[in-house]
């Protein structure tokens, strides 16, 4: 769909990283933008900052791991704007807590945001959309193959196959909505430190588990070496007007997945890649983390 000055676009997870660069991408196609994030402080900078551009900017603060929050969220956007034309369910969060032996806390924080909050936003803005729009999903290139994190990449391939199926489930039925699934690989965002908002009704937060803590410096260097927000919004925004499904910033990636699934075909045990781009090769991580836990 052609992006069209004065329609609207809802971007959670606005506040910074790739929300913000969307929001700002929006602003300069001349929509009016609906900024969702749990951060109050930091989305009332992001708000005033997107506002200074000169385009309409409204922030919202909305825990998307909640039904009742998301719905009263749309409620609240379409009394402000009258409709809704873009919807980005894009607010995220990453776990650096022990999969299988830390608290499930850390499983029902990631799930929450990573994947009901797409759930959330999806039935509760879907009704909105069909006067004609578009719905852009935030994945991962973690959807994809698995390995990164089992927390993460499990919430990431949920929301693939969600968004996949609501993809078909759109031609369908003929809808005038447009579906795609954004999976990039490192961006500079704050993602690695998204705990600072760990919710406080879950208790104390969980310590970073040994083989986060091993390979920390290596995740922090690949995040800051990474592709800049504001390329990705670029690329969302193509996406979108080609009506394309699939957003690949980082395509160099898409290898790994391709390699992944020629196993899966042939029925052949799992493999992890050799190296991960950014990240030292598998060998080294290895004997990274076999030490840090004590195994030699």
């Amino acid at each position: 769909m052609d992006l069209k000055a004065g329609e609207v676009a809802v971007v959670t997870g606005a506040a910074s990283g790739i929300g913000l660069a969307l929001a700002h991408r929006f602003a300069q196609a001349g929509l009016r933008i609906a900024m969702v994030d749990v951060e109050v402080e930091r989305l009332n900078e992001a708000v005033e900052a997107v506002a200074a551009t000169g385009a309409e900017a409204v922030g919202f603060t909305c825990d998307v791991r909640t039904a009742d929050a998301v719905n009263d969220l749309a409620t609240r956007v379409v009394e402000q704007f009258g409709g809704v034309q873009i919807l980005c369910n894009n607010a995220g969060v990453a776990d650096t807590g022990d999969p299988w032996f830390g608290p499930i806390e850390s499983w029902d924080w990631v799930l929450g945001v990573n994947f009901y909050g797409v759930v959330h936003g999806v039935r509760a803005f879907l009704p909105h959309l069909f006067g004609g729009g578009h719905i852009i999903n935030t994945a991962s290139m973690a959807g994809l193959f698995p390995g990164l994190s089992p927390i993460y990449d499990a919430s990431k391939h949920a929301v693939v196959a969600l968004t996949e199926n609501l993809y078909h489930q759109m031609n369908l039925i003929e809808a005038p909505i447009g579906v795609s699934c954004l999976c990039p690989g490192w961006v500079r965002t704050g993602i690695f430190d998204a705990e600072r908002n760990w919710p406080a009704e879950l208790g104390q937060r969980p310590e970073s588990s040994p083989v986060v803590e091993t390979v920390k410096g290596h995740l922090e260097r690949a995040i800051a070496e990474g592709l800049t927000p504001a390329a990705v919004a670029d690329l969302v925004v193509d996406a979108v007007t080609e009506n394309r499904f699939w957003v690949f910033p980082h395509p160099d990636w898409l290898e790994m997945a391709a390699d992944r699934w020629q196993l899966v075909a042939e029925g052949t045990n799992p493999e992890p890649p050799n190296s991960v781009p950014g990240m030292p090769p598998r060998d080294q991580l290895a004997a990274e983390i076999r030490t840090a836990l004590g195994l030699g």
